[in-house]
């Protein structure tokens, strides 16, 4: 049997960006013959995507792409199991190769995206298995948005963890940060009150009636309270209802109009927002492994 040096590990891991001791056990499997070990390393990286698709993937980042002229833009979340593999560079690339994908090909939903060609010739989903083979972790695309604009867009990344896109008309570009910065820091639900729902509005109006109406105040002061608590109401929900995160005495709507400025949209994005993560017990895992 051929002799498995550390240059030919080196050499593989080079060639697959798979860990040493995986490369080693391929060496060892072909007897040394680097070519089959490297197909053998393919075959097996397919599987390991698979093993680990049940896994929950909570952690992650949220990254944009916007094109050199600045009128079509994406922002996707990119999932995986721990923060420390959010941070590591082939995950990241990852990530970006997704975002561009986005707003080269603009796909119908995940799984267009996921057979997206890159500047590679690569699918993302080979990227996607690619990297869950070097790094051991399931991860998974979990959304994006794209948008195409007459206007301008506006990004803004707080970290990795909390990503905005914003199409915007009138002003100048630090305006449309400001407007994406606010957004990340105050969560407006939408940018203005006639795109709240009708149902959640009568839903809201319900609950502020029943509550204004223990205090036995004439039907005509209740009406009154209630009316109140739905203008609260839509301007901590609403954008341009919202005072400004850098100016509390201005509303964002007043911040707009000083610039004859309008949002016509945006998109917020938190990473792992509404996926159940998994409690683990370290200590009943090391327990069982400890265990035979």
């Amino acid at each position: 049997m051929a002799e498995i040096t550390a240059k030919m590990v080196a050499e593989l891991r080079e060639l697959t960006g798979l860990g040493m001791m995986e490369c080693k056990k391929a060496l060892v499997e072909s007897e040394g013959d680097l070519k089959k070990a490297e197909e053998l390393l393919r075959i097996k990286s397919g599987a390991k995507a698979g093993k680990v698709a049940g896994r929950v993937a909570a952690e992650g980042v949220v990254v944009q792409f916007v094109s050199a002229d600045g009128k079509v833009g994406a922002l996707v979340e990119v999932n995986c199991e721990t923060d420390f593999v959010a941070k590591d560079e082939t995950f990241l690339n990852l990530a970006k190769a997704t975002a561009k994908a986005v707003v080269d090909t603009n796909p119908a939903d995940v799984e267009a995206l996921s057979a997206a060609a890159t500047e590679g010739a690569a699918s993302i989903e080979e990227l996607r298995k690619a990297a869950i083979a070097k790094l051991g972790e399931n991860m998974t695309i979990r959304r994006f948005v794209r948008y195409a604009t007459e206007g301008k867009l506006a990004t803004y990344l707080h970290g990795s963890k909390i990503g905005v896109i914003v199409d915007y008309t009138g002003g100048e570009d630090q305006l449309g940060k400001d407007v994406a910065m606010h957004i990340a820091a105050s969560k407006p639900v939408c940018v203005s009150k006639e795109q709240v729902s009708a149902e959640l509005l009568e839903n809201e109006r319900k609950i502020y009636t029943a509550q204004a109406a223990e205090s036995g105040k004439p039907a005509d002061i209740v009406a009154k309270m209630v009316e109140g608590r739905i203008n609260k109401y839509l301007a901590e929900i609403t954008l341009v209802g919202q005072p400004f995160v850098k100016n509390p005495d201005v509303t964002v709507e007043k911040l707009l109009a000083q610039s004859s400025a309008k949002v016509n949209g945006f998109t917020m994005y938190v990473v792992g927002e509404g996926i159940e993560k998994a409690a683990v017990d370290f200590a009943a895992e090391v327990a069982a492994m400890t265990k035979g």
